[in-house]
């Protein structure tokens, strides 16, 4: 396993928890984060888990927070990359 790879799979295994707390602190500790930045990590954790393709499970859960907290914009760019791949697998699903 590549170094980003796993660094990845332990992301995602923190993201999962919702905690922002652990978060950050991984990610500091990890040298990603310096303490106080960013701004507001509950939204970068948030994003994280928009963007990632293995927390799908929570992508409904991160756009729903992302909306209630004046994101919008944000939440609109992982929902129209959210339908586009799932248009792809039901394409493949026909063939």
């Amino acid at each position: 396993m590549t170094e980003y790879a796993n660094f990845r799979q332990r992301l995602d295994a923190v993201l999962r928890t919702l905690d922002v707390k652990q978060v950050s602190e991984f990610l500091i500790v990890e040298g990603q984060w310096s303490p106080g930045k960013p701004a507001d990590p509950e939204f970068a954790m948030w994003m994280m888990i928009a963007g990632s393709p293995t927390l799908r499970d929570l992508h409904a859960q991160a756009h729903t927070w992302l909306v209630s907290h004046g994101h919008e914009q944000d939440a609109k760019i992982f929902v129209k990359g959210d339908k586009q791949s799932q248009g792809r697998g039901t394409k493949k699903k026909q063939r």
